[in-house]
């Protein structure tokens, strides 16, 4: 399933137009609404509720942005969705309620978060929800994940939703607990036309990794995370197709 054309012309705002400062909280509602009102795209993160709901949350934790601890996976939905997250009045909200205030008005790019602890095989429960929230969804949706067992997942789960796969250098440093075979595997974004990808979404400062630049030889659509500034944003498009950005307001392209 290719890139819908929007993905590559509206630029996508990171976990929504949020802006902690003033109260609007990542992954959150008010930072989705914000995003649509500014004509952005939307990238979002969806962890897994101890009831198999699909929530709109990055972390696997909830310490970062909630006055709870431990992992989301321990909580459901029904009390996910009444915990205010830190600094507003808002709470996490679950991916269907996100997909029925953005209903198509911006392209939407929904990234599966690892479920496996280390990009490996796992029970395929998150992409099951995903699939059945996104059944019937109108509008430019992509899904992606750093775990290429996901996206194949989603593959059969949803083969007609556009998928990807989330990509970085993979340095031993950043990603100490996966073997040397593992992230060579991922460096090389291996498993690519395995999977049925149509895009890759990579890390912004590693654009000219031999393998991302093959890859746009070829035609792929490039995306990149999560550029921070102007200066970057100029780096980052000698490359992507589009940008994924927080912290600023990204230009629309002429």
């Amino acid at each position: 399933m290719s890139l819908a054309p929007e993905f590559l012309t509206i630029p996508l705002a990171h976990r929504g137009l949020h802006d902690r400062a003033a109260g609007v909280i990542e992954n959150s509602m008010g930072s989705v609404r914000a995003a649509i009102a500014a004509g952005y795209g939307i990238e979002i993160d969806v962890q897994l509720a101890s009831d198999n709901a699909a929530m709109v949350f990055h972390d696997e934790r909830l310490d970062r942005l909630t006055a709870e601890s431990g992992p989301i996976r321990g909580w459901a939905s029904r009390d996910l969705v009444k915990l205010k997250l830190t600094g507003s009045d808002e709470t996490v909200p679950t991916l269907p309620i996100v997909l029925e205030e953005v209903a198509g008005r911006v392209p939407l790019l929904i990234e599966l978060k690892d479920q496996s602890g280390g990009a490996g095989t796992a029970p395929d429960d998150l992409e099951r929800a995903v699939a059945r929230a996104l059944d019937g969804y109108h509008g430019p949706v992509a899904v992606m994940s750093f775990n290429p067992f996901m996206v194949a997942n989603l593959a059969r789960r949803a083969p007609g939703v556009a998928r990807g796969i989330t990509t970085d250098g993979y340095s031993e440093k950043e990603w100490p607990d996966m073997t040397s075979d593992t992230l060579q595997y991922l460096r090389e974004i291996a498993a690519f036309d395995e999977v049925g990808a149509s895009f890759i979404s990579h890390d912004c400062h590693d654009l000219n990794a031999p393998r991302v630049l093959d890859l746009k030889r070829r035609g792929v659509p490039i995306l990149c995370w999560t550029v921070k500034s102007p200066a970057d944003e100029a780096m980052a498009r000698k490359v992507a197709d589009n940008i994924t950005f927080e912290g600023y307001r990204a230009p629309f392209p002429a």
